[in-house]
């Protein structure tokens, strides 16, 4: 499969990304804010929602137009701590500028404050088999059923 490049400049389009990144995995240690270049950037293992077989690929993400970032609920002190992205939401404040929300597993987040929406995803290099299908409560309580 072709390597997947989505580029961002609304948030209908941050929506589509956040698609693609639900379930993806990624160190604390792989997150960097560089505010001389107003910029954001996670490499994560992004689970390939539409491969064939359960997948995860290595790719890499970035905000630019950051005009700050604050961190709720995640301790930042073990760099190794992996956590589990759920969504990316968008609100805006005083259009075109917001806050983008990077939403983990387990309530920890991640506020990017934007001038406006330009974001990037692209996926980078290997491709290996993921250990399973993630599964979401809802999923999991119909396969009960």
């Amino acid at each position: 499969m072709d390597l997947l490049r989505l580029v961002a400049f609304d948030p209908e389009d941050l929506a589509v990304i956040s698609a693609h990144l639900q379930d993806s995995l990624l160190r604390l240690g792989d997150i960097a804010y560089l505010p001389k270049e107003r910029r954001f950037a996670i490499q994560v293992r992004r689970y390939d929602w539409e491969a064939a077989t359960p997948q995860r690929r290595l790719t890499c993400m970035h905000f630019e137009n950051v005009t700050g970032v604050r961190v709720r609920g995640i301790d930042q002190t073990s760099k190794d701590a992996v956590l589990n992205l759920l969504a990316i939401t968008f609100e805006e404040h005083d259009a075109p500028s917001g806050t983008a929300t990077l939403i983990f597993a387990e309530g920890g987040a991640i506020q990017v404050d934007l001038e406006c929406v330009e974001m990037q995803m692209k996926d980078t290099g290997p491709v290996w088999a993921a250990e399973s299908r993630p599964l979401h409560e809802e999923q999991q309580q119909a396969e009960r059923l």
